[in-house]
C-alpha cells in the first residue's frame, strides 16, 4: 500500500468513525511519520477537541509544530505540558531540543530531568551538544533526532520552512516490528461494576463457568473461550465490563488499540494482529479486547482499496484459530457502531453472542453513583432520588456529574479554606450542567433499527426505546 493509500484508507476509518480517539491519533501521528506536518496539525487540534487533556496529543501537535518550523508555537504546548506536577519525560527531552540554541542550560536541564524519569530517551548527540562549553557562531547543520518511533525528523529554526527539512524515515527501524500490547492482571471485579446484571449473567455463561468449571465443558466437548461482540451508547461501561470479566478469572487482560494494529506498511497490519493473537494464546487463560471494533472491521462492501480487506480476512481468520487454537482465548469486543461492521464476524464460531449494553436503569445509576461517592467526603446522599433524575445517563455521564459537584467543592474550600462533604443538592446542581450524551446515539440508532434490522440483529435497541 502507498503512503497516500495509506492516509486516504485512515481517513475514510475516520469518516465513518469520527470520534474514535485511537483513529484520529493514530492518522496524525501517520501524517506527521511521512512529513505532512500541517496536516497532522490539524488532526492532532481535531482529536484534542475529543479529548483535551490527553498529554499525547498535546506532545504529537508541539511535534508537529516543531517539524514545520513553528518552535514558539511548540514552545507554548511544551511549556503547558511542562507546568504539570508530572510532567510527561517526553515534553521535557522535546524542551531541551528546542532550547538547545537558544538557552542551553535550559534545555540541559531539561534533558537531565527528562533521562532521570525515563533513561531510554537517552540521546548521545544531543548530550553531547548540550555538554559543549563553546559553540561556533552561526547556524549549524540540523540534527537529525530519532523518536525511537519508526521515524526521525530534522530540528529547525523558525525562520527555516518546513519542506527544507521536513520528516524522514529512519532506515534502520523495522517497519514491520512488533506491537506493543501490555498484559494487565485486573483488579476489578463484577462487584465493581454497577448494574449490567444480565450482561453479567450471560458473560458468566459464556466465559467465566468455562474457566471455573471445566470439566463440565469438556464433557460435552465443548471448548473454552469463543467471542462476544457488546455494542451501545458511548460512556456504558463496555470497556470496564471487559476489564472486570478479566478480574473475575484472574486471567490477564490485553487491551487493543487500533494504533496498536493498523500500518502503512504492505502487510504490517495483518503481521500486528497476528502478532496480538499470539501473545494471548501464549498467555492463556487471557480476555483480549478490541475497543472500537468496527475501525478494524468495517463492513468491506463500503471499502475502496483492498488494503482494509486484507486486514478484516486476517482478523476473521484468527477469531476462526484456523492455524492455531484460540482455547482458553476469551476475545471481547466493543463498538458504538455495530452497523458499520462486517456481517461476517457475527458468524456463528466468531462473535456468535452479541450483546446490547444500554444505558443503565434507575437501580444501576443508584449503584454506579454509590460506586463513584465510595471514596469521596459526602454526608446523606440520596442516591435514588439523584437517578430517578438522571434518566438516559451514562455510566460516565453520571461520573462527569460527580466530578461537576466535586469541583464546586473544591471552589468553596479555596475561598473558606475548609472541606464540605458532598450533598443531594450539589450533584443535583451539577446535574442541570450535564446532559445526557446517550440521545444522540440513540437518534442514529433508531433508524437502524427501524429500518435496517435484517434477522431481528436490533431487536434490542426495539425493545429499550419501546418500539417494539
Amino acid at each position: 500500500m502507498s503512503n497516500d493509500n495509506a492516509i486516504q484508507t485512515l481517513r475514510q476509518a475516520v469518516e465513518l468513525s469520527p470520534n474514535n480517539l485511537p483513529l484520529r491519533k493514530h492518522l496524525a501521528e501517520t501524517l506527521l511519520t511521512m512529513g505532512h506536518s500541517d496536516a497532522a496539525q490539524k488532526e492532532f487540534l481535531a482529536a484534542m477537541v475529543l479529548a483535551p487533556d490527553d498529554d499525547e496529543l498535546k506532545l504529537g501537535l508541539a511535534r508537529s509544530f516543531t517539524a514545520a518550523g513553528k518552535a514558539s508555537a511548540a514552545l507554548v504546548v511544551v511549556e503547558e505540558l511542562l507546568a504539570q506536577n508530572n510532567p510527561p519525560p517526553a515534553a521535557q527531552l522535546l524542551y531541551a531540543r528546542l532550547l538547545r540554541n537558544t538557552d542551553p542550560d535550559a534545555a540541559a536541564r531539561a534533558y537531565r530531568r527528562a533521562v532521570e524519569t525515563d533513561p531510554s530517551l537517552a540521546d548521545p548527540l544531543l548530550a553531547g551538544q548540550l555538554g559543549e562549553s563553546a559553540r561556533p557562531s552561526g547556524k549549524s547543520e540540523p540534527a537529525v533526532t530519532d523518536y525511537g518511533d519508526g521515524h526521525a525528523f530534522a530540528e529547525i529554526e523558525d525562520d527555516e520552512p518546513a519542506e527544507k527539512h521536513g520528516l524522514e524515515f529512519d532506515p534502520d527501524a523495522d517497519p514491520l516490528r512488533e506491537p506493543f500490547t501490555e498484559l494487565e492482571k485486573p483488579n476489578v471485579r463484577f462487584a465493581d461494576v454497577g448494574g449490567m446484571e444480565k450482561l453479567k449473567e450471560e458473560i458468566g455463561m459464556k466465559i467465566l463457568l468455562p474457566m471455573r468449571q471445566p470439566e463440565l465443558y469438556k464433557a460435552y466437548g465443548k471448548k473454552a473461550g469463543g467471542g462476544i461482540l457488546m455494542y451501545g451508547p458511548p460512556g456504558c461501561g463496555k470497556t470496564f465490563l471487559a476489564r472486570a470479566t478479566a478480574g473475575e478469572v484472574k486471567a490477564h487482560f490485553i487491551a487493543v488499540g487500533i494504533h496498536e494494529v493498523l500500518d502503512m506498511w504492505i502487510g504490517g497490519s495483518e503481521r500486528k494482529l497476528h502478532t496480538i493473537f499470539q501473545q494471548a494464546r501464549q498467555h492463556t487463560p487471557c480476555v483480549l479486547f478490541f475497543d472500537e471494533v468496527d475501525a478494524l472491521g468495517a463492513s468491506r462492501s463500503d471499502m475502496r482499496s483492498s488494503g482494509g480487506r486484507h486486514l478484516i480476512n486476517q482478523f476473521l481468520a484468527e477469531l476462526d484459530g484456523v492455524k492455531s487454537s484460540n482455547d482458553g482465548v476469551l476475545i471481547l469486543a466493543a463498538t458504538n457502531a455495530p452497523w458499520h461492521l462486517d456481517s461476517a464476524f457475527r458468524r456463528p464460531g466468531r462473535f456468535d453472542r452479541v450483546l446490547f449494553v444500554p444505558p443503565p436503569d434507575a437501580d444501576a445509576r443508584a449503584a454506579i453513583l454509590r460506586l463513584l461517592l465510595r471514596d469521596k467526603p459526602s454526608r446523606d446522599i440520596d442516591h435514588d432520588a439523584i437517578a430517578r433524575k438522571a434518566e438516559h445517563f451514562s455510566g460516565a455521564d453520571l461520573s462527569a456529574t460527580v466530578e461537576l459537584a466535586v469541583e464546586g467543592k473544591l471552589r468553596d474550600a479555596a475561598r473558606t479554606g475548609t472541606i464540605q462533604p458532598l450533598t443531594t443538592r450539589d450533584l443535583l446542581a451539577a446535574m442541570k450542567d450535564q446532559k445526557a450524551t446517550t440521545r444522540e446515539w440513540f437518534a442514529t440508532a433508531r433508524n437502524h433499527a427501524v429500518y435496517s434490522n435484517v434477522g431481528g440483529i436490533y431487536d434490542d435497541i426495539l425493545s429499550y426505546l419501546k418500539l417494539k
